[in-house]
């Protein structure tokens, strides 16, 4: 868990940042779309106990990014969605008519299998988000955030394409908000973060970002090969990387500077002061 802190000199020679809009509304779409959703368990309508968890498990595979739904361009039958890794006992699989696999990579996005998983995203995203919307625009900002998501998903996609995980559903933000990240630490690698550290006994230090971001960039990078099932851990590796360099572009197009335009000078009327002739009083001199 990180908390940011600007280093002084991280905007110096900008103007005051104004309020991260786009970062409050997806925090704000997240949550209400996880209150509504089967996976709170606060909406009477999905049901209690197993019918909570069975409506859950339709309720992702209508919404959720499928990769061999995205490979082909369709739907998965209810016997294919049934041979689906670690199926939820009791629940049978049903097709999902109408659905359309290239727009489930967006609807994606703003699923989440819990709470934990939930407030996990959020936190980094209301914790690194805003500076990085103030460094590309809130147009841009939010293009970028859906860009990633899409980005990360068919990556995890094309890897997966041949594996049984092909058939497991895909949710959360953790793409796009593991590419805010990237980008972070390419526009301000010595922010200090005041970070909690579990092995002494959850002690706020403070670490540079590089050093923050680069040790949760190497530990979902051995995740990817050593951790089980669960987790799309690839996920956060691909869009790391693609905000990382996304920002690279961004970083080497230095705006030029401009010199601001002063008024012309001219001369102050009679008896008047002017700081920029010496002596302080004008005279005019007129014909004998």
């Amino acid at each position: 868990m990180a908390i940011p802190v600007p280093h002084p000199g991280a905007h110096r020679g900008r103007p005051a940042a104004t309020a991260p809009a786009v970062c409050y509304a997806l925090i704000a779409l997240n949550t209400a779309v996880f209150l509504l959703g089967p996976a709170a368990g606060l909406n009477p309508l999905y049901g209690r106990d197993q019918a909570r968890v069975c409506a859950e498990q339709r309720y992702e595979q209508r919404w959720g990014a499928v990769p061999a739904e995205l490979l082909t361009g369709h739907p998965l039958t209810a016997d294919q969605l049934a041979e689906a890794p670690e199926p939820v006992p009791g629940c049978p699989a049903s097709a999902t008519p109408g659905k359309h696999p290239a727009l489930s990579v967006l609807s994606a996005l703003f699923l989440h299998a819990g709470w934990l998983h939930l407030l996990g995203n959020l936190l980094f995203l209301h914790v690194f988000g805003p500076a990085v919307e103030h460094r590309l625009g809130r147009p841009r900002f939010l293009l970028f955030y859906l860009a990633a998501g899409a980005l990360t998903t068919y990556g995890f996609a094309l890897a997966e394409a041949h594996s049984a995980d092909s058939t497991r559903v895909l949710i959360g933000a953790s793409g796009a908000i593991s590419a805010v990240l990237g980008s972070y630490l390419r526009f301000h690698p010595h922010a200090r973060v005041t970070t909690l550290v579990p092995l002494l006994l959850f002690l706020p230090l403070r670490f540079p970002a590089w050093l923050v971001l680069g040790i949760w960039f190497a530990l979902q990078w051995w995740s990817v090969h050593s951790a089980g099932p669960g987790v799309a851990y690839l996920v956060h590796v691909i869009g790391f990387m693609a905000g990382f360099l996304y920002a690279c572009t961004l970083a080497e197009r230095r705006p030029r500077r401009t010199r601001p335009r002063t008024p012309p000078r001219t001369r102050p009327r009679d008896g008047a002061t002017d700081a920029r002739y010496p002596g302080g009083t004008s005279q005019r001199s007129t014909p004998p």
